[in-house]
């Protein structure tokens, strides 16, 4: 999501280098080692503009990022010291040119500290977020080129620049200001100190996170502890222990290890120990209590973060958040939540009684634990409906999914993708696809790297490794993206098998692939997801999430392991039946969220302590249905807003989850293959990138406003 990806609100040049911090700290880690490394050059890539992963030289990353930070500060001081009048050509595309170069160093590196991390990387990594920060700083402060921007949005060549070059140069006027351009001196100082902070706490609480997961694992020699996992959780848990010499069933805090233990394990002890461990991860409390503690680095955060927004003359660092967002004030995102919150509520304590009358009916029990809720709503689940990811799981292998999710696009978009072999990587899991259009060019590439392993973040995630642009040499230069999952692996000689939530997931982070890949804009600064305000990055992955539930296109991505017969018609109908089982828990639950994160910024006040304790009562009390232990330190580990791009925004994907579900009412209508809907959707949203409003992108599209209709008719809230 969730999963999370680095949705980009940095349009412009200013924000350019906050967007290579953002490949950093929104989804986050050292190579696999490889022989004959060199240093980092740009020029020392693959023949068709991909990343030379093997090659990276760790121990020369900093001097390498240091010398491509120098050269480009020297290139923008004689731009402008030896310009007149500027123009596009001689300020904007050149200076793009030469951060897209420092992009291209960077974002092997960033990737590579979120999937194969190590000590060693994680140290140079982490030694060059002061340089990110202090250029970014330097940028976003930076006089002259603040005057030679606005020289350029007044003078009469603006008037015939395009639709998407003239959105690069205004939105980096506004953000001239959020960088600090106004500011007397001593205040600009602190801005660039409370920046380089901000980037290195962020990096900790990640770093943290990730520790405290890798942690805390348990062998279990005696299966009888294990009774009601499914088999293919002990076949992965078996393995796991053998490739680490141990005999028995092995099982961390990887969310794959971790899932079907407190989904399925009849042993409640079992799955209380692992409840505990996974809620308390990077805390004062639990089995690993202050080892990796993140307590005092969240108070860090978001003190700067609303010294920040006081200096910049912003009442908290909500408001400034939605400076680059689509909803316009605090309230307004606030009683959006709040509605939807009235609507899910009630609801959401009638699915919470069922599954207690079902474990009273079944075992007795009338007040259930954290650690119960889910393996008694799995038991109520498949009770009513007779279905369960396990029963799914091996109709959708990993070739199968993939080749219906291709037959999907191309049925939608008129694209065509094929795998490429013998490619540099950075693990051998990894693979590497072309897209191409229906008079068959290439437009776009991506990676997928889809299984759990140790030193990879969790999660799942897309991000930037190319922008789409064109280059100063006239060629242009294609996007390719990287789609990251956290699935189980192949077992033995069998493919990889995926839950139905796993496609979900797929499907999701190909959803945003295809924001970056399918753009026809041609500037770096709105290509793609780059401009796209951060709450409607989410519309093109959750709309096309929707065609995981729609038997046509469910039988292009289903098919038995084994026979490849499709899905029966039977766990078809249990399936879509059992769709919106629990979907106001799963609402409640994502409300929560929001507004434990958007409360926090918005009502922070310094030197009050116990702060971010109460605001979660405070929420919790209001909208979960749920009870949560004392010991329980969720927001610990809550990386998408202590350490991803998600600060006061993580209410972006309900408020993007609206646009999405009235967005795809308009394929139930004229139909989910709909040659003409998919092309104008194409037209309309995935091509233009973040050239124009969303707002206005989506009624282009819709012909009207969203309405908040759709998101609950297809939740299955009344």
């Amino acid at each position: 999501m969730k999963i999370k990806f680095t949705g980009k609100d940095q349009p412009h040049r200013v924000k350019w280098i906050n967007y290579l911090l953002s490949l950093v700290l929104a989804y986050q880690n050292p190579p696999h080692k490889s022989k004959n490394m060199t240093n980092i050059d740009i020029s020392n890539s693959h023949p068709e503009n991909l990343p030379l992963f093997s090659t990276i030289k760790i121990q020369h990353i900093v001097a390498d990022i240091t010398a491509a930070i120098s050269k480009s500060k020297s290139l923008l001081e004689k731009q402008l010291k030896d310009t007149d009048q500027f123009t596009w050509d001689n300020l904007v595309n050149v200076l793009d040119e030469s951060d897209d170069n420092l992009a291209k160093i960077w974002s092997p590196i960033s990737h590579m500290n979120s999937v194969v991390s190590n000590d060693v990387l994680r140290e140079a990594h982490d030694a060059c977020l002061p340089l990110f920060s202090n250029y970014s700083t330097y940028l976003g402060q930076h006089e002259g080129l603040f005057q030679a921007y606005l020289s350029l949005a007044n003078s009469n060549e603006f008037t015939n620049l395009n639709t998407a070059q003239q959105k690069v140069i205004n939105n980096t006027l506004r953000d001239f200001r959020l960088s600090g351009i106004a500011l007397s001196d001593d205040k600009k100082v602190r801005y660039g100190e409370i920046t380089q902070q901000l980037s290195q706490l962020q990096s900790k609480f990640q770093n943290n996170v990730m520790d405290a997961t890798l942690a805390w694992s348990k062998l279990i020699s005696d299966k009888g502890e294990l009774d009601g996992l499914p088999e293919s959780a002990l076949i992965a848990a078996k393995q796991m222990a053998s490739e680490k010499d141990k005999d028995g069933y092995l099982f961390t805090l990887d969310f794959p290890s971790y899932m079907p233990v407190i989904t399925y394990a009849k042993n409640s002890n079992l799955r209380e120990e692992f409840y505990t461990a996974y809620v308390t991860r990077a805390s004062e409390m639990g089995p690993n209590a202050g080892e990796f503690d993140n307590t005092a680095i969240i108070e860090e955060i978001l003190a700067l973060r609303h010294e920040l927004a006081l200096i910049l003359d912003f009442a908290n660092y909500a408001d400034f958040s939605l400076a680059t967002k689509m909803a316009e004030t605090s309230n307004q995102v606030i009683s959006f939540l709040t509605e939807l919150g009235k609507k899910s509520v009630p609801q959401a304590h009638q699915e919470k009684q069922s599954i207690v009358d079902h474990s009273n009916e079944t075992d007795g029990i009338d007040s259930l634990e954290p650690w119960d809720l889910s393996y008694y709503a799995e038991q109520l689940k498949q009770q009513r409906y007779a279905i369960s990811d396990e029963v799914l799981r091996p109709y959708f292998p990993e070739n199968k999914v993939l080749s219906g999710l291709f037959s999907v696009v191309n049925r939608l978009f008129s694209i065509n993708i094929d795998e490429v072999h013998n490619f540099d990587t950075w693990h051998t899991d990894v693979r590497l696809f072309n897209i191409t259009n229906k008079q068959g060019k290439l437009i776009g590439r991506f990676y997928f790297d889809f299984y759990a392993r140790e030193h990879k973040r969790g999660g799942a995630w897309m991000d930037v490794c190319r922008a789409r642009r064109r280059q100063l040499n006239g060629e242009l230069q294609l996007p390719v993206a990287f789609l990251t999952c956290n699935f189980n692996k192949p077992v033995g000689d069998k493919p990889a098998l995926f839950t139905h939530n796993e496609v979900i997931t797929m499907f999701h982070e190909f959803g945003h692939g295809l924001h970056h890949m399918l753009t026809k804009v041609e500037v770096a600064g709105v290509s793609g997801i780059n401009g796209v305000p951060w709450d409607a990055v989410e519309l093109p992955s959750q709309f096309l999430e929707n065609w995981c539930w729609e038997p046509d296109a469910l039988a292009l991505i289903s098919g038995h392991v084994d026979t490849g017969e499709p899905l029966p018609t039977e766990l078809l109908e249990k399936m879509l039946a059992a769709k919106n089982y629990n979907s106001a828990l799963t609402m409640v639950r994502q409300l929560e969220f929001s507004l434990f994160d958007f409360i926090l910024h918005y009502q922070y006040q310094p030197n009050v302590t116990r702060q971010v304790q109460t605001v979660l009562d405070s929420v919790r009390k209001d909208v979960a249905v749920n009870k949560t232990p004392d010991f329980n330190r969720f927001q610990n580990s809550f990386g998408h807003i202590f350490a991803g791009g998600y600060a006061a925004g993580y209410y972006s994907y309900k408020w993007a989850e609206v646009l999405s579900a009235d967005a795809f009412s308009k394929f139930e209508l004229e139909g989910i293959f709909n040659q003409q809907t998919g092309e104008k959707f194409l037209n309309a949203i995935l091509e233009k990138g973040g050239s124009r409003p969303p707002m206005t992108l989506f009624k282009d599209f819709m012909g009207r406003e969203p309405s908040i209709d759709a998101l609950l008719k297809h939740s299955g809230i009344r």
